[in-house]
């Protein structure tokens, strides 16, 4: 594995050897303090990011490396014109691993396949988020001590929610996960999640926009917040982002050993009364990415100095450049020398979709 675009690119096994390795860190920081001695991580943050950011830089400060990068796209040569193709290869000859978040759905992806190095997915619009993921997977093992036989219950923005569609295809991969999707009918998960993901592996899951009916069945609530970045209508978003606020009263019918997750950052979504309950994990899971973002650190350097990286393909039965992608959130749209190609995902109806954004188009 060269490079971490999406948590499906991760078996089973290499989450648990990440959880491994993360634990191992916990216990015994002095032993992985110079791990990364004499390497650079590049941070390529196109968009205002806090806790992400900072945890693959502090991540890599630990295992003794340094780090060098930028934290706004107007900081960079992307305000001049130059395409993520060009500042990836550009970047490859500075540094040693790269962590870019990007607003475009589908960046990273272009990036992996143009850098010589590996490249980490930190964020993609609205698409994924595979490190917060592996965040969230070890704050849900050391809270709960397993990974299966969970029912979790996702509450908030779900259409948007690049961390809740990455979470889902994880948990997709254990036995007994059952899910909840608490939203308003504008912010329910995309059809895809629900068709490849959860459909496809047989997921039981139930939609509802009640979050007090569904409380008492939980074993996790994972709590979003409505983004504003996300609306090109303010009022849509203003009208949405109340919709859910967890508060005290509202946990009295949870489950004593109920954890909430939450990946930050909160605006009222879950009331400052709630962070003294001990059932709120939301900032153990800052200080576990930074944990598994040491662990993946360590493994992707590892996996290209033994020559086992394999680079990014693109794979399945692919049309190119006769349809072109729909969404106005995908790279294609600001990348306009990208081919526009689909992998087709149901022969009988004619169903592609764009391999960078996944968004659905039909032949």
């Amino acid at each position: 594995m060269k490079d971490l675009i999406d948590i499906l690119e991760l078996s089973t096994d290499d989450i648990n050897g990440l959880i491994k390795t993360a634990l191992d860190i916990i216990e015994n920081p002095a032993k992985y303090s110079e791990k990364c001695k004499g390497k650079k991580i590049a941070t390529l943050f196109y968009e205002p990011s806090t806790r992400t950011r900072l945890s693959f830089e502090s991540a890599m400060l630990e295992l003794g490396g340094s780090v060098i990068g930028f934290s706004q796209a107007s900081s960079s040569s992307a305000s001049k014109g130059e395409s993520v193709a060009d500042t990836v290869r550009v970047v490859s000859c500075f540094a040693d691993v790269i962590a870019m978040r990007h607003p475009k759905e589908g960046a990273p992806y272009v990036a992996a396949k143009y850098a010589s190095i590996p490249v980490i997915n930190a964020g993609d619009g609205g698409h994924n988020h595979p490190t917060q993921t592996l965040a969230d997977l070890l704050t849900i093992y050391r809270e709960k001590g397993r990974l299966d036989n969970l029912t979790v219950g996702f509450c908030g923005d779900l259409k948007y929610g690049r961390t809740v569609h990455s979470l889902i295809s994880a948990l997709s991969r254990y036995e007994g996960i059952k899910i909840a999707l608490i939203s308003p009918d504008e912010l329910k998960v995309p059809n895809y999640v629900k068709e490849d993901v959860l459909e496809k592996n047989n997921m039981p899951y139930e939609e509802t926009r009640s979050l007090e009916e569904t409380m008492p069945n939980l074993d996790i609530l994972y709590m979003t917040r409505v983004q504003q970045e996300r609306f090109s209508d303010e009022n849509e978003y203003l009208r949405l982002r109340d919709s859910y606020i967890l508060n005290p009263e509202k946990l009295k019918n949870a489950k004593a050993d109920m954890c909430i997750l939450h990946p930050l950052p909160r605006v009222n979504e879950i009331s400052v009364a709630v962070d003294d309950d001990p059932r709120a994990c939301y900032f153990k899971q800052v200080l576990n990415g930074k944990y598994m973002r040491m662990a993946l650190i360590l493994k992707l350097l590892a996996e290209k100095e033994a020559g086992r990286a394999q680079p990014l393909k693109e794979e399945g039965d692919l049309i190119r450049g006769e349809i072109k992608c729909q969404n106005p959130m995908c790279i294609t749209t600001i990348e306009q020398e990208l081919e526009h190609v689909f992998r087709l995902v149901d022969k009988e109806k004619g169903i592609y979709r764009c391999i960078y954004c996944d968004s659905e188009a039909k032949r």
